[in-house]
């Protein structure tokens, strides 16, 4: 009865459209009440959930992606790469697949991501290229999902709070696995457009207008810099590094693009505090979940199941439940519920944590651009662009090579783990 209490009303809540924290937090919460469980308990587990040093660099990454999202970073650096690979067949496309893990690197947010290169990069990929829309759409769906893949990543600081993996190591195995992604998108887009015989946008613009641009994006692309060199130098934590990126993101802002006034810092503030008290609300509720399912006795029918058909089969069954929770629920609740479950076993295996780490991730980086409800597909299809609307079944449709392709990847990185583990050792 409990679990069918504890399942039950988490499919049921899903189903009705309810907030995932709320699907999570009052299933299980039902669940440990009709088991008898103390709420002091509950609260003493919420609170360890959220209550972690590495924890506190979330709120500050999610501010210093948020500011230079407001600063018109995303603008920079599509001007700064268009002028580098504009002139190329698919030139535009592959401009979006390049800016995306640029972009990603600063904002870590797939939606995020979507929402600041869709309405530039959308209308000149069907207008000045001619793409169709669904494709067009399709691209910035997928490229977008790079942003938890490339470092700096919350899902990656997330993973590390769980595992206890350094996160300046994780943080560096990301790069290779998030620019295979990105190459591999970029094959889909010369397929495409050499299919159907497309056009370069411009001319080759010189390097008078690549230095230009260079030095108008240089203080964007300088954070991930700054960020990856100061944890990999042992200047700073990952913690601090996020302090340093927001206080460094409100400096750019302010003093050098003048972006932003003491108004809109108070917007961001405030915006920043929304996102980070919903991720923390899902944290907990995530924490309580796994909690029951500890007590219930499902972590460990579900690990001694997982430990007895070996090491090829546990690694098929991980990336199958990473990529079908990716579809369904966001990264970061994704990580709470499963990784605490199968992580002994992967050690059991003799897997290598930061390798299993971004089995998972690249997983759910490709459910963001999955139907049925993959994230990136309703923030892309949602954003109506005046002429470009794009349904989310036909966007579904356009994306399919996208998928197959970091399927593909994401086949390797599974089965060769020095592709994510040879900057590390």
């Amino acid at each position: 009865m409990t679990y069918l209490i504890m399942f039950g009303v988490f499919f049921l809540l899903l189903v009705l459209g309810a907030p995932i924290a709320l699907s999570l937090g009052l299933s299980s919460l039902l669940a440990l009440v009709y088991n008898g469980t103390s709420l002091t308990l509950v609260a003493s587990n919420i609170y360890s959930g959220i209550g972690k040093y590495l924890l506190l660099s979330v709120p500050f990454f999610v501010l210093s992606g948020n500011i230079m999202a407001r600063a018109g970073i995303s603008e920079r650096l599509i001007a700064f790469i268009d002028a580098l690979l504009g002139h190329l067949r698919g030139g535009i496309a592959m401009v979006c697949v390049v800016v995306a893990c640029f972009f990603g690197a600063i904002s870590g947010s797939g939606a995020a991501t979507v929402a600041a290169l869709g309405v530039i990069l959308i209308p000149a990929m069907v207008q000045r290229e001619k793409f169709s829309a669904p494709f067009a759409t399709g691209i910035v769906a997928s490229a977008s999902s790079i942003a938890i893949i490339i470092p700096p990543s919350i899902s990656f600081v997330i993973y590390a709070s769980l595992t206890g993996v350094s996160v300046g190591e994780i943080f560096i195995a990301g790069i290779v696995p998030g620019i295979l992604m990105g190459l591999a998108l970029i094959l889909v887009v010369q397929w495409e457009a050499r299919r159907k015989n497309l056009r370069p946008a411009h001319q080759w613009m010189g390097w008078a207008a690549i230095w230009r641009t260079f030095k108008d994006a240089f203080w964007g692309l300088l954070m991930p810099v700054i960020i990856l060199g100061g944890i990999y130098g042992g200047v700073f934590s990952a913690t601090e590094a996020a302090a340093v990126a927001a206080v460094y993101g409100i400096l750019v802002g302010c003093l050098i693009y003048r972006k932003l006034s003491w108004s809109s810092l108070m917007e961001l503030f405030f915006d920043t505090a929304k996102s980070t008290g919903g991720l923390m609300l899902i944290i907990g509720a995530a924490t309580i979940f796994s909690y029951a399912c500890t007590r219930f006795g499902i972590s460990s029918a579900v690990q001694s199941l997982l430990g007895s058909g070996g090491k090829l089969t546990f690694l098929l069954v991980s990336n199958l439940v990473f990529l079908i929770a990716g579809c369904f629920v966001d990264a970061n609740s994704a990580m709470y519920i499963f990784v605490p479950i199968m992580m002994p076993v992967a050690q059991k295996y003799g897997i290598n944590l930061i390798h299993f780490g971004m089995i998972c991730t690249v997983n759910l980086a490709i459910g963001q651009f999955t139907p049925p409800v993959g994230m990136n597909l309703f923030v892309a299809s949602g954003m109506r662009l005046k002429g470009h609307e794009v349904p989310v079944e036909r966007l579904a449709r356009a994306c399919v090579p996208m998928i197959l392709v970091a399927l593909a990847v994401l086949v390797l990185i599974t089965l060769i783990p020095q592709i994510t583990l040879f900057l590390i050792t």
